[in-house]
């Protein structure tokens, strides 16, 4: 089973839409690859600058409603070749949310004061996640620790790696 966790990459804001996660202009790309460069491009946030601050990240940390805006797979694939493997925000669009587990990877809610301790723990963090435990331990200046849930159906989807591969091992 893949490995979840690493180093957080901190969004600071709700609503964050498919169109800034991938912009349409790209969703006709050949290849999931393709879309490697295009991650986060039009996403405005102070400071932030995709090209540097998605480097080594695989971890998001964000506010409430993460990936809403058009059904497109094409946002979570292009976190999955930037090697993004897991999102923790308060609340996902359900769509955006049911493509994580659907590609193997971890969409995890956490309370907004969960999420406000993740985002004062300070200096670069590393999250480790622990889907057996259901539990995430978060190391910066600070450390904290907190459980999550997820339904048995996307647990086994993501501890198969996706649903093709759960599919294979079940039908």
């Amino acid at each position: 089973m893949k490995q979840f966790g690493g180093q957080a990459l901190f969004l600071d804001r709700s609503d964050i839409n498919t169109d800034e996660i991938i912009p349409a202009k790209y969703l006709t790309e050949n290849t999931k690859m393709d879309l490697k460069p295009y991650a986060l491009e039009d996403l405005k946030l102070s400071g932030f600058n995709p090209a540097r601050d998605l480097e080594n990240k695989s971890v998001i940390v964000s506010r409430a409603n993460f990936g809403c805006g058009s059904s497109r797979e094409h946002a979570v694939w292009v976190f999955e070749v930037n090697e993004i493997n897991t999102v923790i925000a308060e609340s996902f669009a359900r769509i955006f949310r049911q493509n994580m587990y659907n590609c193997g990877m971890l969409a995890i809610e956490l309370s907004a004061a969960d999420i406000d301790t993740l985002f004062n723990l300070g200096g670069d963090v590393t999250i480790e996640v622990d889907l057996a435990e259901s539990k995430i331990k978060a190391r910066g200046k600070q450390t904290a620790e907190f459980s999550f849930s997820l339904n048995e159906f996307d647990r086994k989807l993501v501890e198969a790696g996706g649903w093709l591969n759960y599919a294979d091992l079940h039908y």
